[in-house]
């Protein structure tokens, strides 16, 4: 039993710090907004936050189960035998995927657009509050427009077991995306006028940018992946 339980314990190590990082990285921008909003932006605009964090964590895991679809898809077909219909395959999945995820991601737009202005008044009947809370909802959508396809595109790389790019990246965003985030909150001390629409804004950012670099990773990946069935074939006609 000891040998089995070490053998197991061998087996998940290598995505333990993968995982690790990853959960770290993805909660350290939602802690330093939430330490930006309360510590520096003043009542409105803390209160506002709160509202506008509620509903975007009502609305975000619509598409965030598309990530455990996607990690439920891709290792059955990432685990076939190197060739020429594997490759089809992920190529034909990937883009699959991406045409979901743009579909999820306009879809919540316009359940932003339409539904936190009036789910808002649920929260609160201060008008100041209701204002500033309309000024984050650019970011939320821009931030949930794209979250469709970043979901897509980490549970398409955890399919593929890409582990490594993703604790890389996650790592360097457990330190970029909060240090962002506090030059924010050092022009608010500052006397600089800084509210929740750019707090939200800073945060969708960083959204579109952890979207393009997971989807160029799958682009790439996809290239490699041909290749290679290029080259196996060529050394078969040889």
């Amino acid at each position: 039993r000891l040998a089995r339980s070490k053998s197991t314990i061998k087996k998940f190590l290598p995505f333990v710090v993968p995982v690790t990082t990853t959960s770290i990285g993805r909660v350290s921008g939602f802690v330093t907004m939430s330490h930006v909003a309360s510590s520096a932006l003043g009542t409105y605009d803390m209160a506002a936050h709160q509202i506008a964090i509620s509903i975007f964590c009502c609305l975000a895991p619509v598409v965030d189960a598309l990530n455990q679809v996607a990690q439920s898809f891709v290792p059955g077909i990432f685990a076939r035998e190197k060739g020429r219909a594997r490759a089809v395959a992920l190529r034909k999945t990937s883009i699959n995927f991406a045409k979901v995820g743009a579909l999820f991601g306009s879809v919540i737009v316009a359940l932003v657009a339409t539904c936190v202005p009036a789910l808002s008044k649920c929260f609160t009947t201060d008008p100041i509050v209701l204002s500033r809370v309309k000024n984050a909802i650019p970011g939320i959508a821009v931030f949930l427009g794209f979250d469709g396809l970043m979901c897509i595109g980490e549970g398409t790389l955890l399919g593929q077991n890409d582990l490594k790019f993703l604790r890389n990246m996650y790592a360097s965003f457990f330190f970029l995306v909060p240090s962002f985030m506090l030059r924010l909150k050092r022009r608010a001390l500052n006397g600089i006028d800084v509210g929740i629409g750019a707090l939200w804004g800073t945060f969708s950012v960083y959204e579109v940018v952890r979207t393009v670099l997971w989807l160029g990773r799958v682009v790439w990946l996809q290239h490699r992946t041909e290749r290679e069935v290029d080259e196996m074939e060529a050394d078969a006609a040889v």
